[in-house]
């Protein structure tokens, strides 16, 4: 079995990949058994909760991207409604994104309202005993030093589509945090993503889709789905000189672990 650990089947293209039925049973033949599909905002919720319900093998993940304008503001309360669900697994995805932000983020304090967005995140995901999905982009020393500061390590998470350096990976990993490898690693100019996944242990390695984007070759370029996690562990397999079986065990066990799954 392998596991999907980030996408957003919410979004994907019908006329591209078909019905999310189309979908999940694409997904099925090629291996992949468990999803777990993230919303990035609250106007998702209700959709991927719907998607959880509806799919045995879907769980749902519940937050506000950085990227979500500042003035998207929910409360601890409302938050804590939509998490409470029992196949909400993951509060996410959740972090910082100076990227889409290059001309704030000269400023000194104002990047301020993603910081507090992100330590609510992780107040409520304390509370609720539910790991983190973490999005950073161009921020991951301040994403890091947060989680940290904030006390992560007692619930842990997922650094979604990892693309840092190892000793990047190595900090998120003292805190508990699993590094989640995305079709990138399958490009063939993915050099330092590759070596990263050939260099960390195979028990806080993840694979994912974030479909619809990322395709993994050979399917560059096309809408990505979930299914395709397939390609993504077939990689780490042929990097780590292992057999494809062994990474698709573990990776699943990992995320299992990660969420006291059966």
């Amino acid at each position: 079995m392998i596991v999907d650990s980030h996408c957003h089947l919410n979004i994907l293209p019908e006329d591209k990949v078909g019905t999310v039925d189309d979908v999940i049973t694409k997904a099925v033949e090629l291996g992949v058994e468990r999803i777990l599909c993230v919303a990035i905002n609250p106007g998702q919720w209700d959709e991927v909760l719907a998607l959880a319900d509806k799919y045995a093998c879907v769980y749902a993940a519940i937050g506000v991207h950085p990227c979500e304008d500042k003035e998207v503001i929910v409360s601890d309360e409302e938050l804590i409604k939509a998490a409470s669900h029992p196949k909400v697994i993951a509060i996410g995805e959740v972090g910082l994104d100076y990227f889409h932000f290059e001309e704030d983020a000269l400023i000194e304090g104002a990047m301020e309202w993603q910081h507090n967005r992100f330590k609510q995140h992780i107040r409520i995901a304390k509370q609720l005993d539910k790991p983190l999905i973490i999005h950073t982009r161009h921020s991951t020393p301040d994403c890091l030093t947060i989680l940290e500061s904030e006390g992560a390590d007692t619930i842990g998470g997922i650094m979604h589509c990892f693309v840092e350096d190892l000793a990047t990976a190595e900090r998120a990993m003292k805190i508990g945090f699993y590094i989640s490898f995305s079709g990138i690693v399958t490009f063939k100019n993915a050099k330092e993503i590759k070596a990263v996944a050939t260099a960390l242990p195979l028990d806080k390695i993840l694979v994912e889709t974030d479909s619809p984007y990322l395709a993994p070759m050979p399917f560059r370029g096309k809408t990505n789905q979930p299914g395709y996690t397939r390609y993504v562990v077939e990689e780490i397999a042929k990097l780590k000189e292992l057999p494809f079986e062994a990474v698709a065990k573990a990776t699943t066990e990992n995320f299992n672990r990660l969420f006291k799954l059966n």
